[in-house]
């Protein structure tokens, strides 16, 4: 009974999602619109002269601390999804939180994923084509070690949609393609140290 109590719950979960992302798509579609205004163009030097957006390095800056902040919250997925898995949070939280955390980690992780990768179109010292982002092993710089990162962010991206889905492919298969995140935070580990310009930094290695 209970778990038939929860169905409404969890779609309404969803239809939250669902909600949100559209408002943050039509949100951008309205300030793309609002950029060719001259109000927008107006604003938009002021941005560039306020943050310095045409400086040569603010793309590479922004995409390095994107690229970080990515990392960072994928570990924290990772690792709480294998708290979450060996039910050794189920003493001190309840289990709907943790379940909620993961996917939120989950989700966050992609979000400044899609930052890291989009602003290197931006990037006026080496600009990147959505085939060299989407492509693996094609890209101008370092391309075994950037497509080992684009197979992982695929797998990342496979094993959150899939989590979606679950109900239709089968708690089985889900399992399955769950576990293969391990292998997308590996690729991004081994793209991260081999292909990221802060991987000398001593900072960086602990991390």
């Amino acid at each position: 009974m209970s778990e038939i109590n929860r169905i409404p719950e969890k779609k309404s979960h969803l239809a939250n999602w669902a909600v949100g992302g559209m408002t943050i798509v039509a949100a951008a579609l309205v300030l793309a619109v609002l950029a060719q205004t001259p109000v927008g163009t107006s604003v938009t030097n002021f941005l560039s002269w306020a943050f310095s957006t045409n400086n040569v390095q603010t793309m590479w800056y922004i995409t390095r601390s994107a690229g970080l902040a990515a990392y960072i919250l994928m570990w924290l997925s990772v690792a709480w999804g294998l708290a979450v898995s060996s039910k050794i949070l189920d003493n001190l939280l309840h289990r709907s939180f943790t379940y909620d955390f993961h996917q939120f980690l989950s989700l966050l992780a992609l979000g400044f994923t899609a930052l890291h990768v989009i602003v290197l179109m931006f990037d006026k010292y080496l600009p990147y084509s959505v085939a060299q982002i989407l492509v693996p092993f094609i890209s101008p710089y370092r391309p075994v070690w950037v497509g080992i990162g684009v197979i992982g962010l695929y797998l990342s991206v496979l094993v959150t949609v899939t989590f979606y889905l679950r109900g239709r492919i089968g708690m089985k298969a889900f399992r399955w393609i769950h576990m293969s995140s391990l292998l997308g935070y590996l690729g991004v580990l081994v793209h991260s140290i081999l292909s990221g310009t802060d991987s000398s930094l001593t900072s960086v290695l602990l991390l």
